[in-house]
């Protein structure tokens, strides 16, 4: 069985894929900015303070906050 997780849980370098999501309201916003089932997503860097993330998806670089992040469930 794989490992589900939350997107905030990965290290740098890592890679996995989006299965979906645990706020709906928040998910919508999500899939716009090219977060989508499917996809597939990797950690790139935490900002000093922890805050702000970045990831790569989709061939480009996406800032996320943590609690953003938290909602963005994903497989390895």
């Amino acid at each position: 069985m794989k490992d589900v997780r939350n997107l905030a849980q990965l290290k740098r370098g890592e890679k996995a894929v989006i299965k979906g999501f645990t706020d709906k309201d928040l998910s919508l916003k999500l899939m716009e900015m090219g977060c989508l089932p499917g996809a597939l997503i990797e950690f790139c860097y935490k900002a000093p303070l922890g805050d702000p993330i970045a990831v790569r998806i989709a061939g480009y670089t996406l800032s996320l906050r943590i609690t953003e992040a938290r909602t963005i469930l994903i497989e390895q």
